[in-house]
Order: C-alpha cells, then sequence, then structure tokens
C-alpha cells in the first residue's frame, strides 16, 4: 500500500521560511511525478508545485515562483517543499501527492489537475502570521 506522510508544517510570522518534506512507501518515488497541494478553509485544493519523474522538470503556481522550491531525494523516498517569504495568503494545509501516470508530452499544462493524482498525504497545516 503507498502511502505519503507530511511534516514541517507550523506557525510562522510573514517573511519566514519553512520546509516540508513528504516521506513516501510503498512505491519508489524515483518513478513518479509527486505534486504539492494545499487548501484554505472553503477554498478547493489548488496545485503549488510538482516533481517530474522523467526529466527533471519542476512546475509552479503563479502564486509561489520565486519563493517556493521542490525538490526530492529519491534514495530517500522523500520529497521536499522549501518555502520562503512566506505570506498569510499561503495558509492552508498542504498535501503531497503521487501521479502513478501515464504522463502526456505536455504534461507541464496538466501538473495542477487534481484528478490526476492516485494517492495522497494527510496534510500538515501551515499557518503564516503575526
Amino acid at each position: 500500500q503507498e502511502q505519503l506522510v507530511e511534516s514541517g508544517g507550523g506557525l510562522v510570522q510573514p517573511g519566514g521560511s519553512l520546509q516540508l518534506s513528504c516521506v513516501v512507501s510503498g512505491f519508489t518515488l524515483s518513478f513518479y511525478a509527486v505534486g504539492w497541494f494545499r487548501q484554505a478553509p472553503g477554498k478547493e485544493r489548488e496545485g503549488v508545485s510538482c516533481s517530474s519523474s522523467t526529466d527533471g522538470s519542476t512546475y509552479y503556481a503563479d502564486s509561489v515562483k520565486g519563493r517556493f522550491t521542490i525538490s526530492r531525494d529519491n534514495a530517500k523516498n522523500t520529497v521536499y517543499l522549501q518555502m520562503n517569504n512566506l505570506k498569510p495568503e499561503d495558509t492552508a494545509v498542504y498535501y503531497c501527492a503521487v501521479d502513478f501516470g501515464p504522463y502526456p508530452p505536455d504534461y507541464h499544462n496538466y501538473w495542477a489537475d487534481r484528478g490526476l493524482y492516485d494517492s495522497w498525504g494527510q496534510g500538515t497545516q501551515v499557518t503564516v502570521s503575526s
């Protein structure tokens, strides 16, 4: 059974940083694309970032470009989301999820589609406030 476990969330002041981790088990991380999503109260879950498996591409929502960085350590079956210069609007529950594929050539147009992801973690709360 595949499992994804997020950690690293917490309370941080605006302008601060957090690094989220997602440890996966039950599958080999290096084979698959993994995304980070977030959901704020009353809002739909939205794609934040994705790390592809085939070509090393990364994708980001416009709202986090230049502030967030996704990375992975395949040997540790762990994907990270480094979040810098956090803003109050980043407050949400953050989830990691795996997309087992297939991956179309224009995957950059689809990575944020929640329906493509096959397994999800339980989420970790990120709160940005003074």
